[in-house]
């Protein structure tokens, strides 16, 4: 069985292919999770794909609110992106330097929610593209800055109001792309302050396991036709993903796009507003606690 959308992903040898075409943008979304102190943006510097820029996920953000790296507003997002030389008649792909890359497919949730199908994620990411002896270079990338035209789908995103509205209506799947051990409370979250457990209904999708581990590139289509089966998940029926901070929820959601499931959404906020708000239910389990 083949993806119903392989447009979501491309191959290294494409982008090595189509480095030089004026219809490309290369952006690395590198971003360090919780646990990681990596500096991207120093190590962008030391060696990224020619031609990239960098897509700077906390600064390309709702600057006004204490969550992390919330979504923008549609102009804010447009004049960002503007800046780094892209505009809506661009592919955009997007890769970044992480074992799953669930930055890059942070960056591929963003274009769509404003509005632009026409990006992708790098197949296996930096590391791939390294590994296979391909070419980098150094220091910072400008481009001329250009005109992008954003239009923001809420269909495409989540609150808190409608994440605890569906606790008890159920009109959508939620698949929390945590380990287990953070889903089942097992471990401490890596948040000061934060309760652990999960949404109560929410189904555990740990986002490494989309893919493969020796090359990190996206498990086939079958694979994860097996991986939604076994959670309880109806790969096309609507569905959200939450996480940490609203990051490597992007996995599953293009895992759902790849499987032809257009409309999986983001809880932006995800974990680090719930887990933080003492007024949410939470579960541990199969039992669950409320206020």
């Amino acid at each position: 069985m083949d993806y119903v959308n392989p447009n979501a992903l491309v191959s290294t040898d494409w982008l090595a292919d189509h480095l030089e075409d004026p219809n490309v943008r290369v952006i690395d979304a590198s971003f360090p999770i919780p646990g990681d102190t990596t500096d991207y943006k120093a190590e962008f510097r030391k060696a990224h794909i020619p031609n990239a820029v960098y897509f700077d996920i906390d600064e390309i953000a709702d600057q006004d609110t204490e969550l992390h790296h919330m979504l923008p507003t549609a102009d804010e997002f447009a004049n960002a992106v503007g800046k780094l030389g892209i505009d809506n008649d661009h592919r955009v792909i997007a890769y970044d330097v992480g074992g799953g890359y669930a930055a890059a497919g942070r960056a591929w949730w963003m274009f769509r929610a404003f509005g632009h199908d026409k990006v992708a994620v790098l197949n296996g990411g930096l590391n791939k593209w390294r590994h296979e002896g391909r070419p980098t270079e150094k220091g910072n990338v400008t481009s001329p800055p250009s005109r992008f035209s954003a239009t923001y789908r809420p269909e495409l995103c989540r609150n808190v109001d409608q994440m605890l509205a569906n606790v008890t209506d159920l009109q959508f799947q939620v698949i929390d792309a945590r380990s287990e051990g953070r889903f089942y409370a097992r471990e401490p979250e890596p948040r000061a302050g934060s309760r652990s457990g999960h949404i109560p209904g929410s189904k555990c999708m740990f986002y490494k396991d989309f893919l493969r581990e020796d090359d990190g590139t996206f498990k086939s289509a079958d694979e994860l036709h097996q991986a939604f089966k076994q959670a309880g998940i109806q790969f096309d029926q609507p569905a959200a993903a939450s996480c940490g901070s609203g990051v490597t929820a992007a996995i599953p959601i293009m895992a759902l796009y790849l499987l032809g499931n257009e409309n999986g959404a983001i809880y932006d906020a995800s974990w680090s507003e719930w887990g933080m708000r003492e007024d949410l239910p939470i579960a541990t389990g199969s039992e669950e606690t409320t206020p």
